[in-house]
């Protein structure tokens, strides 16, 4: 499967709920736990495109609340995978808020995803590779290695010397 490579066009997922009451805060605010489920179904579906496997969430980067999102707001969600390593793939995934009676959109909140494929033993499997096209693929999924090498650093996969990318990507060349 490693000598397969796919478009991140072709992992595009675009998914859209609305905020219900059951859904918010007291503030009438969406919570953020469920926005973070939301995330984590658009994500494992582009990893699943990717992959056509079942998928596991290893890990959740970078999740930051840049806006609340309030009751009635139409929740867009839209991901695709950024890179494919062996078994794992990172995917992208960027939150938009639409107010529709007032016609405002607005982006409230992004976060990259890892995931994991497995196959029917629920072992890991190999994944194919991207081949980026537009300017923005390619800078995300040149990036994806450092930030790779990131996460396995902090969750103790990784030495911090061997991370050689990361290394490079902070010293003079």
């Amino acid at each position: 499967m490693k000598d397969i490579t796919r478009k991140p066009s072709e992992s595009f997922t675009i998914m859209n709920e609305i905020v219900l009451p059951n859904d918010t805060n007291t503030l009438n605010n969406l919570m953020g736990g469920k926005l973070l489920h939301w995330m984590d179904i658009a994500a494992a579906i582009s990893a699943q495109k990717h992959s056509n496997a079942i998928v596991v969430t290893a890990s959740v980067d970078g999740v930051s609340f840049k806006e609340p999102i309030r009751l009635g707001d139409v929740v867009t969600l839209e991901a695709y995978v950024t890179r494919a390593f062996n078994t794992s793939m990172e995917v992208f995934i960027e939150v938009y808020a639409q107010n529709i009676p007032r016609g405002e959109k607005y982006k409230c909140n992004d976060a990259y995803y890892t995931f994991v494929a497995l196959d029917s033993r629920h072992k890991p499997s190999a994944v194919p590779q991207i081949q980026p096209e537009s300017e923005a693929e390619i800078n995300k999924y040149e990036g994806a290695i450092r930030r790779r090498q990131v996460r396995l650093i902090m969750a103790g996969k990784m030495q911090p010397n061997d991370a050689m990318e990361l290394k490079a990507y902070f010293t003079d060349k």
